[in-house]
């Protein structure tokens, strides 16, 4: 085991599934992956303003081409791109040669709700993936096809989300950077029953937003106002393995006691928060971020409830550096406890 005075943060190992979502570990979860890297010569079958690769002819580029409309999209086409232009508008008819389209990438636009015309969305029948980042929107889009697997719609204004309702393929949700509060959170997805991943970082949520799925694997909740969390939140979701609540306002005084001993969590983030002492965690826990807080109390308590040779914590990495605590100060006892511990960091 290392004692380390820094350590830098570890990205959480993604469950397979999202890796057909996600296309790196940089924090920002946009999949800007082309179904072809390479685009080759250009299909006849495509607007002659963008690239269709000959190898790739269903999927058609047309990024950087400072477009103010959608150009004209032929039959055939199941992967659009159309990523920073300056398209303010969407008409009703826009789709209707390739209502088979399956992804959808519109990031980097000038988009607002109200130029979205009709229900241009959802007659997409077979679409999988919507991305509309970095937009103008002030509301989440829809109505939505219920083949929609992947939503994202992060850097926007959005202060209200519609109705999910019949979503029921709608695995991964990104709305983070906007103006949600929880008000505008809750039972906003109730009834997804596939939602594995929430990211609702960077909005204005003061309180834990009520019905969430209890599918969700992933819930990130960084960077808000949140102050308070219920002993009995968590509970509700059936396997919840990676949970983030840095850069909030969470005190000792707002966290019950078995409030995060959730016994599928693999990683807890709680940095950048106003904690005096740790809070109790399942012995399951493989990372845990407590930097940056006021913690000037280790209880081996908070890892392990009891310890022998088959009691044990499973913490690989644990940060407490930037709170009060010193090597010296730690209970010799921490080293049966942590026995599985890579890397610790301590002041």
């Amino acid at each position: 085991m290392k004692i380390l005075r820094y350590l830098p943060k570890m990205q959480p190992g993604v469950f397979a599934l999202l890796l057909a979502f996600i296309s790196g570990a940089s924090g920002q979860y946009y999949d800007y992956d082309s179904p072809l890297a390479i685009y080759g010569y250009s299909s006849p079958n495509c607007a002659p303003e963008c690239n269709c690769p000959q190898s790739y002819p269903t999927a058609m580029y047309c990024d950087e081409l400072k477009l103010k409309s959608l150009p004209m999209i032929p039959a055939g086409i199941k992967y659009l791109y159309l990523r920073n232009n300056q398209i303010d508008h969407i008409d009703e008819k826009a789709f209707e040669n390739v209502t088979d389209l399956q992804w959808l990438i519109l990031d980097y636009n000038l988009l607002e709700n109200s130029k979205i015309k009709g229900r241009v969305f959802s007659k997409l029948k077979q679409l999988k993936k919507l991305h509309i980042n970095h937009n103008n929107l002030t509301e989440s889009v829809g109505p939505l096809p219920k083949s929609l697997q992947d939503l994202q719609l992060t850097h926007n204004k959005i202060r209200k989300l519609g109705s999910f309702d019949g979503l029921v393929n709608l695995t991964f949700v990104n709305l983070q950077h906007n103006q949600l509060k929880e008000e505008d959170v809750s039972s906003a997805f109730k009834g997804l029953k596939s939602l594995e991943y929430l990211d609702l970082s960077f909005n204005q949520i003061s309180k834990l937003p009520s019905g969430l799925p209890a599918s969700l694997l992933t819930l990130y909740l960084d960077n808000n106002k949140i102050s308070s969390i219920p002993e009995e939140y968590f509970k509700r979701f059936n396997g919840l393995q990676y949970l983030r609540l840095s850069h909030n306002e969470l005190a000792d005084g707002g966290i019950q006691g078995n409030s995060f001993n959730i016994s599928s969590l693999l990683e807890l983030d709680l940095s950048y928060n106003k904690l005096k002492s740790v809070p109790t965690v399942n012995e399951n826990l493989e990372n845990y971020y407590l930097e940056v807080n006021e913690i000037e109390k280790f209880d081996v308590r908070s890892f392990c409830k009891i310890l022998g040779p088959l009691s044990y914590s499973k913490i690989k990495h644990l940060r407490l550096d930037g709170n009060r605590l010193t090597q010296s100060s730690v209970p010799a006892d921490m080293y049966d406890c942590l026995r599985m511990a890579i890397e610790i960091a301590i002041n």
